[in-house]
């Protein structure tokens, strides 16, 4: 197998999803290996799939067994700098990540994409588009498969999200095209350099990419390396410029607003599936990525027209009446709601949910971006009454049910019901997911309600 030439005992650090795909990744290799795992857990999740033939260590380093390695596979959830790694390090022993071993075995056209935020919407709309083109195309990374699982596929295309701590251990993988969509303060505790070590390993997956899509409107994105030296394109919410790298971008066109390459046209903002306006640079910036491994604008464009996102992710769940229903439970932070509602635009009134386990968190910053907004705040959970100065006549309730039900109530054609919370969910649900889940249920069953105390 290509890249593990000479290596005879390799031991993975973590098991889990990701360890179990790169066990199954070496078994495969043509020349038998001896595979340890080392997994601090004491009941390592995936145990029970591991073969017999691969050791287990649960509960404790085992040192003898790393330093004998020829080549040490370690989880992205493992930071390089933990004296166990380092001693290793030290030794001389190669340490990478799953995403290197695929790196070393890929022969079929890879994109890649990286970010704060957005990258795992992009990821799957680039996927979409593929799909919608006919291509069998393999998703994951990141997100949904394991990398190296989706190798035994087959496929003719691979769409890779990667984040931060993967891409430390990456250093040899080709891309037709990488995009880093966007920068903001994640994961401090992991880099004690700050903002610009966390920026320098998302950099790293241009250092193999034949085109670099950045963000003209967060130029910490930009490739920091000469233009001659890698082909560069950017994607923003502006006109951008066809004689330059500002290739994707929006233009005025029939009286609306339309999504752009080199300033030509191509389909209305407005035909966008997604919601909310960050998801207008999402589609731009899976688009350029389309273009860079030829997957047809047409499929693109009817792929941006039908994928509605991931769940919990701005999902439009229901539109009945004329007013839609739109399921961000993932936003459990200040940061991503003031995503989802920056240059929101509507016919009709905002019903905005938020509340719950606010994490001691100051949210004044919401208080401007309502007040351009046409906006009825309803407050539940825990911390809900300290939203409540944010607009003058909120709705004070205990629950989301009860929310959602007075929204149900007033909402007219035009208008949205948004669940974006800036909160946690655990004061009333296990998690973000499960509150995402009882979002959407309940609005199917009150969707048919829109509109009868008029």
């Amino acid at each position: 197998m290509k890249g593990l030439e000479g290596v005879k005992q390799v031991v993975v650090i973590g098991l889990g999803m990701t360890g179990l795909s790169v066990v199954n990744h070496l078994l495969r290799n043509p020349q038998p290996l001896d595979i340890k795992v080392i997994d601090t857990r004491e009941h390592p999740p995936g145990r029970e799939h591991l073969p017999e033939s691969v050791a287990l260590c649960s509960g404790y380093w085992q040192m003898d067994w790393l330093m004998a390695a020829d080549l040490i596979v370690s989880s992205p959830g493992i930071a390089l700098a933990i004296p166990q790694l380092q001693q290793a390090a030290t030794a001389g022993i190669e340490i990478v990540g799953d995403i290197e071993l695929f790196a070393r075995a890929v022969d079929k056209p890879v994109v890649a994409i990286t970010g704060s935020n957005g990258k795992s919407t992009v990821t799957s709309l680039v996927g979409e588009m593929a799909k919608e083109a006919g291509i069998n195309v393999g998703v994951g990374g990141n997100i949904g498969f394991a990398a190296l699982d989706m190798l035994a596929q087959d496929h003719d295309l691979y769409v890779l999200e990667l984040s931060s701590f993967q891409l430390e251990t990456t250093s040899n993988l080709s891309l037709n095209a990488a995009a880093y969509l966007n920068l903001s303060e994640d994961h401090m505790d992991r880099y004690p350099g700050g903002l610009a070590q966390y920026s320098a390993a998302k950099m790293r997956i241009f250092d193999h990419a034949e085109l670099a899509v950045f963000n003209r409107d967060d130029l910490a994105t930009k490739p920091e390396v000469d233009g001659s030296e890698l082909e560069q394109v950017s994607f923003g919410l502006n006109t951008g410029n066809s004689d330059s790298t500002e290739r994707y971008g929006l233009v005025m066109h029939q009286g609306e607003e339309w999504l752009a390459v080199a300033g030509e046209p191509v389909m209305p903002s407005t035909d966008i599936a997604l919601v909310g306006r960050h998801n207008v640079a999402n589609s731009l910036a899976a688009l350029a990525l389309a273009d860079a491994v030829g997957i047809e604008r047409e499929a693109a464009c009817r792929a941006l027209r039908r994928y509605n996102g991931l769940a919990h992710r701005c999902q439009l769940v229901a539109e009945q009446h004329g007013v839609k229903w739109v399921n961000d439970s993932k936003a459990t932070n200040l940061a991503s709601t003031l995503a989802a509602l920056n240059g929101l635009q509507l016919n009709g009134r905002l019903h905005l949910l938020v509340g719950g386990d606010g994490k001691g968190a100051d949210f004044s910053e919401l208080a401007p971006i309502l007040a351009t907004l046409d906006t009825q705040l309803y407050c539940f959970g825990r911390d809900g009454e300290q939203f409540a100065p944010l607009v003058s006549q909120p709705v004070m309730v205990e629950t989301m049910e009860q929310a959602m039900s007075h929204a149900a109530q007033t909402a007219r054609a035009g208008d949205m019901i948004l669940l974006s919370p800036a909160c946690a969910s655990f004061d009333q649900f296990a998690n973000f997911m499960v509150r995402g889940d009882t979002f959407v249920e309940l609005a199917l069953s009150l969707q048919h309600q829109v509109g009868q105390d008029s």
